[in-house]
């Protein structure tokens, strides 16, 4: 006989406190959405203050002190955060790191003279369209999505005459369903010489042989010559198969326009330093005054008065954990972006991707004594402007493996070795994954072949006989 009963256990849960929640949350935001968010906590807590402290604006200390701020009692302080500097507003450039090709395709929408139902049903379509700009939803899911999801009713005419209408758009190639229909979009959008008469006949008519390079069956078929199959040839290498914007094989990011987070500075002698734009983000300081000035309101009975003191200490010490929030943020930044120049300093200094050394979140992590999920929200969606380029900071790591001299190489470095292989090999006889292992081990870098292929595939390296040129 089965025996129920209930039994009492002690569990130990670790709670975060209000400063670690917000903190967190702070330390995941790029410098462009830390501005937006400081400027809601403006509005939103009447104690936090943005204009200069009128009483000591010079001798007041950058660092701040929160001792004073007592649970029972209301602080008798002043305190800010300046991490950035005497200057308030530094300029500091943007970046434009991926057009927003759905933008412009619903701006392109707006000046087609359509209906409003037709316009919605268009516009639901180039929402459905993926980052590289195909639309891979058949077209009858496409109506029940409509109706189910966003209240429209259509039918599958009405989708297939919508979507003929948002593949005229530019870029050339947008709204097609598969490569195929992409390519063909793009030719038939531009001049129609020779070359791309019959660059059109190859993929219409001999698409099979087209991909698996049959030279010989397409001049067969289409009844052209050599020299008119390398001209439609030449015509095809050159349409965009990512309409939409191809995106990096370690990250992507939608926004168009980026502010870097650090930027690096290079001097003469080698010294790297580094500097955390400010961008608009204003100092911050808890309004004293303010928060007196709500205490001693005259009128009211004792009850609003306590009521009022509740509220004015609860906002103080919420400006308390967004300032020292701020200050954590700062600091946890900038001491893994100081982890990592050090890791990395040969390329900091070089700009050559052979210098990279592998580096993983737990390197980092045990460099500064964060968690490794401290970093990784630190490494999300964070840019740094450097002598070479703007870098999201993921593209700093990678994992590794030994070379034949037992040295430990990134696996960033052997994709530029293996790319510079491909870019160099004899295209009437491209090199077989075996012949680029072999090509690899000759310079030092043992590799198996199903590595080798994964990291042509992570390059968008094709076949070997999908290379091959006539």
């Amino acid at each position: 006989m089965n025996k129920q009963g209930l039994a009492l256990t002690q569990q130990q849960v670790q709670k975060l406190s209000p400063l670690q929640i917000q903190t967190i949350k702070l330390i995941e935001l790029p410098v462009q959405d830390l501005e937006q968010r400081v400027r809601q906590e403006l509005e939103e807590n009447p104690v936090l203050d943005d204009t200069p402290d009128p009483e000591s604006p010079e001798q007041e200390s950058k660092e701040v002190s929160l001792d004073s701020l007592q649970d029972d009692t209301i602080p008798d302080y002043k305190t800010r955060v300046n991490n950035w500097g005497k200057d308030p507003r530094p300029e500091y450039n943007t970046f434009s790191v991926k057009t927003g090709f759905r933008e412009s395709l619903l701006d392109q929408l707006g000046f087609r003279n359509l209906t409003q139902h037709e316009k919605e049903v268009a516009s639901f379509i180039i929402g459905s369209l993926d980052d590289d700009g195909y639309l891979r939803r058949d077209l009858d899911s496409l109506v029940d999505d409509l109706a189910f999801r966003a209240g429209i009713e259509s039918d599958r005419e009405e989708v297939e005459r919508m979507l003929a209408l948002v593949q005229t758009f530019d870029p050339a190639g947008v709204g097609a369903r598969d490569l195929r229909e992409c390519l063909l979009l793009q030719l038939k959008a531009a001049s129609q010489t020779p070359a791309t008469v019959h660059a059109r006949r190859i993929l219409e008519e001999c698409f099979q042989d087209f991909t698996g390079k049959h030279f010989s069956r397409i001049l067969s078929r289409l009844s052209i010559t050599e020299d008119e199959l390398k001209d439609a040839m030449k015509r095809i290498s050159r349409l965009n198969p990512a309409p939409g914007g191809q995106v990096d094989d370690s990250y992507a990011d939608a926004a168009e326009q980026i502010v870097p987070d650090f930027v690096l500075k290079l001097d003469d002698a080698g010294e790297i330093t580094f500097e955390m734009p400010r961008f608009n983000i204003p100092e911050l300081r808890v309004n004293k005054k303010y928060a007196d000035m709500l205490l001693k309101a005259e009128g009211g009975s004792d009850r609003e008065k306590k009521e009022a003191a509740t509220f004015v200490k609860e906002k103080l010490d919420s400006a308390k954990w967004f300032i020292e929030a701020l200050k954590q943020r700062y600091n946890t930044l900038s001491k893994t972006m100081q982890a990592l120049i050090d890791y990395q300093h040969d390329y900091f200094v070089s700009g050559d991707e052979r210098d990279l050394r592998p580096m993983i979140l737990e390197d980092i992590a045990k460099i500064t004594g964060f968690d490794i999920s401290t970093i990784s929200r630190v490494v999300n969606s964070k840019y740094i402007e450097t002598p070479y380029g703007v870098f999201a900071l993921k593209y700093f790591f990678s994992e590794g493996l030994v070379n034949q001299a037992g040295e430990e190489v990134s696996t960033r470095e052997l994709k530029k070795v293996l790319q510079e292989i491909v870019d160099a090999e004899d295209k009437h006889k491209p090199l077989t994954d075996e012949q680029l292992v072999k090509e690899l081990a000759s310079r030092g870098y043992i590799v198996a072949r199903r590595t080798i292929a994964k990291y042509r595939d992570q390059l968008g390296i094709p076949l070997a006989r999908l290379r091959k040129e006539i």
